[in-house]
């Protein structure tokens, strides 16, 4: 077992800090161009800009720029001509990409009978389809929305890509409840058994259903993105919303299926009020002597 930092903690009190009092108004286009200098570098940090979208979050008018920070499509670090370059660069690569696709399709569609029919049931069943449409709503053009979400998915792997994290997520999921509510682990270890098993969907989808509508869902992917409060914060949201139905679980004794259908329920969420559940969970962990699994994986 270890035990963090009196920084640590203060850190923690300071990210969740903003459920007290009325969020500030979200980061607007004057005030994000008020971020760079004449050259178009930034002029705060980093660190400064993610804390203040973890706690306020971003006007609809700057969220495709300041989305091209986050993601990695721009570089923290570039000027204004540099931009400009990588977006050209961006959008000749990915008419490259279309080019050769269009090439080889003809190849694979001869030597794989269920090339097309494979192809689309991979995209439904990763439920990519559903997110990408998010990123057309956002951007423009089509360079930027297949670069945008090839950026996402690579920051969020351990989010909502089924073969390298949800399994992860679920484990680490199981572990936190043991940790922080030993009764609420203890019934479903019994009646509830595989029930957090279940709430792949949750991470496949980076919880795109639980929201009432997509500036929700936007403000939780831009958080997911920003690193703040903690690395894998998707597994704090998700014990967020489990605390939700926990009461009437217990209150019921309900078992698997219920329990899953309870969790399914949780729709037209706020993603201001998730946040701030997830990172009061979060300054409630890391005043606590953490297991080392759980440190590895959210500190």
């Amino acid at each position: 077992m270890t035990t963090l930092s009196p920084e640590n903690s203060l850190s923690a009190r300071q990210s969740a800090s903003f459920i007290l009092v009325k969020r500030k108004p979200p980061i607007d286009k004057t005030e994000w161009d008020s971020f760079f200098d004449e050259s178009g570098h930034l002029a705060k940090s980093r660190d400064f800009i993610c804390v203040n979208i973890l706690e306020r979050g971003l006007h609809p008018f700057v969220r495709t720029e300041a989305w091209k920070f986050l993601t990695g499509y721009f570089s923290w670090q570039s000027s204004q001509d540099e931009r400009l370059t990588v977006d050209s660069m961006r959008r000749k690569n990915y008419k490259a990409l279309c080019q050769m696709y269009e090439k080889i399709q003809p190849l694979l569609e001869n030597l794989h009978r269920n090339f097309t029919e494979t192809r689309n049931n991979i995209e439904y069943q990763q439920g990519f389809h559903e997110m990408m449409m998010l990123f057309q709503l956002m951007v423009e053009h089509d360079h930027e929305t297949f670069w945008l979400f090839q950026f996402f998915l690579q920051k969020t792997e351990h989010s909502c890509v089924i073969n390298i994290g949800v399994a992860k997520n679920l484990d680490m999921l199981s572990t936190l409840i043991t940790f922080l509510d030993p009764v609420f682990a203890e019934h479903l270890k019994g009646k509830g058994a595989g029930a957090v098993q279940s709430l792949f969907p949750w991470f496949c989808f980076c919880f795109q259903r639980a929201f009432k509508s997509f500036d929700d869902v936007w403000r939780l992917w831009e958080v997911l993105l920003t690193g703040k409060p903690c690395r894998n914060f998707q597994v704090l949201v998700a014990y967020s919303m489990l605390q939700m139905v926990r009461e009437q679980v217990l209150q019921e004794s309900m078992g698997g299926d219920d329990i899953l259908l309870a969790c399914n329920n949780l729709i037209d969420l706020d993603a201001d009020e998730l946040i701030s559940a997830a990172c009061v969970v979060y300054a409630e962990l890391i005043q606590k002597d953490v297991p080392q699994t759980l440190k590895d994986f959210f500190l």
